[in-house]
């Protein structure tokens, strides 16, 4: 089958590498048959939304996908046919999400420029975002997308509201993230407790990097709670349209 590609960055072809994170526990996704990222999402694992995004972007060389170990047999039965017909590289994560980025990190190949880190359960980003993204990465060295929280926040201890926090100039972080590869690797070697960075973005600050950020939406929520998967079955329907439709999978009913 010969599939479309968007186009991606104008003039630049392969030159991204995406690493897909999968390996987390999902304990308060609290569901006896599946983790968060392979479960069931009109009519496909959730990993496999977020792999479409990037896929056939012209200017992505590379996807790679990382899994926990505990994982490893149930996902070679249940995807190894699908990762196989998409190219999709599979590796095995570490104990955090910074161990876990390190092992994808550690298989990028040869000529990629920028590295893009995405939560396998976010599945609800556009294409028109990530344009957005990439271009100020490729532009500044390092970017992310986020949204500026907007509600009343409370510092809470044991039940019990502490004090208002400012909300000036705050931001919910979310992926993809995205910067230069020398950044990434760089941050790795010379962060001696890069194992507790909650994201790369924090990651690269603590390396002493300057992070942009690229407003996204709200509807770019990771899904945490069986609630989330309700609330994605539905903003998947109002995301920004891209200029090409992904092409349809042959293996779409192969989420099982």
């Amino acid at each position: 089958m010969v599939q479309q590609e968007s186009t991606g960055l104008t003039g630049h072809s392969g030159h991204v590498a995406v690493i897909i994170v999968a390996a987390g526990k999902s304990s308060r996704f609290r569901d006896e048959h599946y983790k968060k990222p392979f479960a069931p999402l009109k009519n496909r694992a959730v990993w496999l939304h977020c792999v479409d995004r990037f896929i056939n972007r012209s200017d992505v060389k590379q996807v790679i996908l990382v899994i926990a170990e505990e994982d490893r047999e149930d996902f070679s039965i249940r995807f190894g046919a699908e990762t196989a017909i998409l190219g999709v590289d599979v590796t095995i994560g570490g104990v955090t999400r910074a161990d876990s980025v390190q092992k994808g990190l550690a298989k990028i190949q040869t000529g990629v420029e920028l590295i893009a880190v995405h939560d396998a359960a976010r599945p609800c980003i556009s294409e028109i975002w990530i344009d957005a993204l990439f271009k100020e990465a490729q532009r500044s060295g390092a970017a992310i997308l986020g949204t500026p929280i907007v509600s009343t926040v409370k510092r809470v201890v044991d039940g019990k509201v502490q004090e208002t926090v400012d909300r000036e100039g705050l931001w919910e972080a979310q992926t993809p993230q995205v910067c230069k590869r020398e950044f990434l690797e760089s941050a790795y070697t010379n962060v001696k407790n890069y194992a507790k960075a909650t994201d790369e973005s924090q990651l690269l600050e603590w390396a002493g990097y300057d992070v942009q950020i690229v407003k996204g939406s709200p509807l770019n929520r990771k899904i945490t709670t069986q609630d989330d998967i309700r609330f994605v079955e539905m903003a998947m329907r109002a995301l920004p349209k891209p200029k090409l439709d992904t092409p349809t999978n042959p293996l779409d009913d192969m989420w099982r």
